[in-house]
C-alpha cells in the first residue's frame, strides 16, 4: 500500500504510482482528510484497505509530485540519526558509535518530493536518507517485534548548512538542519510488504546528474529496528512520528576540496521501490 498527501488531505497512491484517489471519497468517509490522523488509524486502514480494492481508473487523478506534501506532514515528534553508516562515519574521521546519535529536525524545515530548495548559506549540504513513519504507539519495543511498529517507508532529504550546524562552542545540528524547505520526504509511504528485503533496501543521490551516494540500508550500524527499540525504551514514539535513519558517504563537506550546493543544482534523492525527490537549488534573495 502506499499513502501520500497532497493540499492537505490523505490519498492513496495506485500500485503503478500513475494516480492518486482522495482517501476519504473512496473509503465513503469511513477514513478523514487529515493525513495527520490517518497514522492513529493505521491498523484499521491496513485492515480496509486489503479487501476494499479502490478503483483507480474511476477515482484517480494523474499523479503531480510537486503537488504531494510530505507523507506525515505534523509529525508529534522527529528523531534524526546521525553518524549511522560505517563509511560516513569513516569519512567524517570519527569512530563508529556504540549508540544512536540522535537530533531533530524541526518540523517548520518539513517539504514536500518536488520544489525549490532555497540555500540559507554557502555550506549547504546533501544527505539521503530512508525515512520510517510508525504506525502504532512504540514503548519498550523488543528488536524482532520493531518492524510491527512501522506503518511504512519513505525518501528524505537532511539537508544541513554545515557552518551553522558545526558553530561552536556547542553544535548546532537540529538548527542548522531546519532551514525551511530542509526536509523534503516523499513521494509518498509505502508499507514494509511491499519490500523483497527491508533491511537492504538501496539508496542514491545525484547532483546535477552526478552519482554522489550510492549505498544501501544493509550498511547501517543500527538497523530500524535497534533504533526503533532504542528510541522507545527512552520514549513512547506516537502513530505519525518520524525517523531520519542516516545517510551514506558521499556528503560534499567531506571532499576535499569540499563540495557545496549552488544556485541552479538539481539534487535527485532515490530509495528503490519508494521513488525520487527532486530539488532545484536557489540563492537566498
Amino acid at each position: 500500500m502506499r499513502v501520500g498527501s497532497r493540499a492537505g488531505r490523505a490519498v492513496l497512491v495506485s500500485p503503478d504510482a500513475a494516480a492518486v484517489a482522495d482517501l476519504a471519497t473512496v473509503s465513503g468517509g469511513r477514513f478523514g482528510a487529515d493525513p495527520t490522523q490517518v497514522f492513529d488509524a493505521w491498523d484499521e486502514l491496513v485492515r480496509w484497505y486489503d479487501t476494499a480494492e479502490v478503483d483507480f481508473s474511476a477515482h484517480g487523478e494523474r499523479v503531480d509530485l510537486s503537488e504531494l506534501d510530505a507523507p506525515s506532514p505534523s509529525p508529534r515528534q522527529v528523531f534524526a540519526i546521525g553518524l549511522n553508516y560505517r563509511d560516513h562515519v569513516a569519512e567524517s574521521g570519527l569512530t563508529p558509535p556504540s549508540a544512536p546519535t540522535v537530533f531533530t529536525k524541526f518540523t517548520g524545515s518539513f517539504a514536500g518530493p518536488v520544489g525549490d530548495l532555497v540555500l540559507a548559506g554557502e555550506t549547504v549540504d546533501w544527505e539521503a536518507e530512508l525515512v520510517v513513519v510508525i504506525g502504532r504507539s512504540a514503548r519498550n519495543v523488543a528488536e524482532q517485534d520493531a518492524w510491527s511498529y512501522v506503518a511504512g517507508l519513505t525518501v528524505g532529504q537532511d539537508y544541513s548548512e554545515r557552518t551553522v550546524q558545526l558553530a561552536g562552542p556547542a553544535p548546532q545540528f537540529s538548527l542548522g538542519k531546519s532551514y525551511t524547505g530542509f526536509a523534503p520526504q516523499g513521494p509518498w509511504l509505502v508499507t514494509p510488504d511491499e519490500f523483497a528485503d527491508v533491511d537492504g533496501i538501496p539508496i542514491s543521490c545525484t547532483v546535477n546528474g552526478r552519482t554522489v551516494q550510492s549505498s544501501s540500508t544493509a550498511q547501517l550500524i543500527f538497523s530500524v529496528p535497534e533504533l526503533i527499540a532504542h528510541l522507545s525504551s527512552v520514549l513512547e514514539l506516537s502513530p505519525g512520528d518520524v525517523i531520519f535513519t542516516g545517510t551514506p558517504a558521499g556528503v560534499g563537506g567531506a571532499r576535499t576540496p569540499p563540495w557545496f550546493l549552488a544556485d541552479g543544482d538539481v539534487v535527485e534523492t532515490t530509495v528503490e521501490g519508494i521513488g525520487t525527490l527532486r530539488q532545484t537549488c536557489v540563492k537566498a534573495q
